[in-house]
This record gives structure tokens, C-alpha cells and sequence, in this order.
């Protein structure tokens, strides 16, 4: 007789249904900003790593693992984006002279285009920290930031403050949850250099007269090591109360208006701390477009250098000759400005 094999049995599977991201604020009703972060042209792999640091300081509001290819272009970018509710692109450029991160409004811009003249990666200011902190939670809420040395009335500057302050979701003091206020981005801009220090921080909090080992030992709820002590109260007193949290400045201690966690109470007051967790940049504004990557030029950096020049050639040679001279090097510079103009847009 013919043998009736046993069909296997299939699991059913129930799949994970992935939890969508909201486009509106539930609290203020406004649209939440979305990012992609995506290189124009080869890298390479420091650059690389700069836009994997990028989208992780960007998250929960962009593609963390973000697909890109050769072939594809700024519209392929574009056609995404609408259904997706993306609002903003960072894109990171090589030239031959430096590298270049632009930021854009999608779909009709403007776009401002920064010259990155240092930077250092997430891992080289991990290593560099004694007692690095990166809790699971960080990357789950947007960071805040703050804007120092902008107010100083240009207009590329106010243009470059309604951009990063778009890039992030706004907040509501009357609303926003202490427990949410993670991370902060701090950019100050040097009226003397013209040069933008990007900066990337945690906060965390740390109640003021408690020392290191209680405040282990109450986060950690782990019973201590008492072996080598005799009393209970030389566990409490032998890292003494002289604690680095007493030892802050008055200015940085804040009161909370609610609990955080089981060592920040409102009946005392906590420590504001902040460790940088990368990356970090130093930027130059170049130029800004009406349009994304295209449209008038409102300002460039090129532009003014050469004005300046121009004018103060006209005060130093009264000569007719000396400004023909003048106008022969300004015409010189014109082309190589050009030729890095090119450069950097391909």
C-alpha cells in the first residue's frame, strides 16, 4: 500500500502591526516637521557616519534606515516625501574642498547651503567622555534647541532661524512633559568669525545635597555590598553629603513642578546637567536659494567677500590704473567662485 505522507501543520503568525507616527501635535495642533537625511554624491565613510548621527539626532520624525541609491535623484526624494508628510531634507555633499550639508523646505523651499569646515563623529566624543551616558529612552521624543548670537537683524541670519526652528516640533510649556525633555541642540553663532557651533546635548537631572552612592542606590534598587561596613550609617556617610551635586552654582538648580523618576522630587531642588553625545559641527553659512537647491540667490558668502574687496581696492587705488588691476582680480576670483558653485551642486 502507497504511504500518505503527513502534510506540516502551518503557524498562523499574527504579524506586528507597526505603529503609524503622528502628523499633527495632539496638543497644539500643529504639523509635526519630518526629515530625510540623505547624501548627494560618493562619501566618504566619516561623512557617512556624520549622516547616520544626523538621523539618529533627528529621531522619532525621520527614516533612520533610509534607502538610497546611485540613480536616484532630487525628485525621487520629492515623490516620497509629499505622502510621507516629509517637510525638511538635510544633504550631505563632498567637494574638493570640503564638505557641504545643505537644508531645504520641501517641496518649494528655501534651502541654505553650510559649509562644514570641523567636525567630530558620536563614537569620538563617546571615547573621549570618562562615564559616556546614552539611555534606551533618549532618541524617543525630539530634542529642544536654542539659538544664541542670531538676533543681529540680517537677513540670511532670520531666514536661518525660522529654518532650524521649523526643523523641530514646537512646544508648549503649559503642556510638555519634563520626562520628554531629553536632549537638547544648542547652535551659537560668532558675529566675529561668521562661524556656527553645532552642538548636541543630553539632560539629566541630579538632586542637589544627595551623594553619588544614594542616588545608585535608589535608581538601581540593587541591595549594596555592607559587608566591609559595620553600621548602616557608614554606607550613608562615608562618600559624605560634600557631593559634586552641592558644589554647582546656584543658577543651575531648578525646582520641579512634578516628580521625575524616583530621585527627582518636587520638595527638593535638582541639578540641570549636560553631556554632549555628538555630533558636533562647526558651520558656515555660503548661500541661500529661494527655491530647493534652485531659484535666486538671496545671499551668498561669495558675493559679499568680493564686494568687499571691490570696495576697499576703490579706497586704496585712486589710480585709474590700480582699478583696472582690481577689476582683473575681482573677474579671477568670480570664475574660481563659479567653478566651486559647480562643484558642490553636482
Amino acid at each position: 500500500m502507497a504511504r500518505f505522507r503527513n502534510k506540516k501543520r502551518k503557524v498562523f503568525v499574527k504579524p506586528v502591526a507597526k505603529r503609524k507616527q503622528p502628523s499633527v501635535d495632539h496638543m497644539t495642533g500643529d504639523k509635526i516637521p519630518k526629515s530625510f537625511v540623505f547624501s548627494r554624491g560618493k562619501l566618504p565613510n566619516s561623512l557617512r557616519q556624520l549622516q547616520m548621527d544626523l538621523r539618529k539626532l533627528m529621531l522619532p520624525y525621520t527614516a533612520l534606515n533610509l534607502k538610497e541609491k546611485r540613480r536616484n535623484n532630487l525628485k525621487d526624494f520629492l515623490n516620497v516625501a509629499g505622502p510621507m508628510g516629509v517637510t525638511h531634507f538635510l544633504m550631505l555633499s563632498k567637494t574638493e574642498t570640503a564638505p557641504y550639508l545643505r537644508v531645504a523646505r520641501t517641496p518649494q523651499g528655501p534651502t541654505l547651503t553650510f559649509k562644514i569646515n570641523e567636525y567630530s563623529l558620536a563614537v569620538d566624543i563617546t571615547r573621549s567622555q570618562v562615564r559616556p551616558r546614552c539611555p534606551q529612552d533618549l532618541f524617543k521624543s525630539s530634542p529642544l534647541i536654542v539659538l544664541s548670537g542670531f538676533g543681529t537683524g540680517e537677513q540670511h541670519l532670520k531666514l536661518a532661524t525660522v529654518m532650524f526652528q521649523n526643523i523641530f516640533p514646537a512646544i508648549d510649556i503649559n503642556t510638555i512633559k519634563l520626562s520628554s525633555c531629553q536632549r537638547i541642540v544648542l547652535l551659537n553663532y560668532n558675529k566675529e568669525t561668521k562661524l556656527i557651533d553645532f552642538r548636541h546635548y543630553s539632560i539629566r537631572l541630579q538632586p542637589v545635597g544627595v551623594s553619588r552612592r544614594i542616588r545608585k542606590f535608589v535608581q538601581n534598587r540593587q541591595l549594596p555590598d555592607l559587608r566591609t561596613l559595620q553600621d548602616v550609617s557608614d554606607f550613608v556617610t562615608k562618600a559624605g553629603y560634600g557631593s559634586e551635586s552641592e558644589a554647582d552654582d546656584e543658577a543651575a538648580t531648578v525646582s520641579l513642578p512634578s516628580d521625575i523618576g524616583r530621585v527627582n522630587r518636587t520638595s527638593t531642588k535638582s541639578a540641570v546637567k549636560l553631556q554632549e553625545i555628538g555630533p558636533r559641527m562647526t558651520l558656515q553659512l555660503m548661500k541661500v536659494e529661494e527655491g530647493l537647491c534652485s531659484g535666486g540667490v538671496i545671499y551668498s558668502e561669495y558675493g559679499n567677500r568680493m564686494e568687499k574687496k571691490q570696495e576697499e581696492q576703490e579706497q586704496e587705488d585712486g589710480d585709474g590704473d590700480g582699478g583696472n588691476e582690481g577689476e582683473r582680480e575681482g573677474e579671477g576670483e568670480g570664475e574660481e567662485v563659479e567653478e566651486e558653485e559647480d562643484m558642490m551642486e553636482d
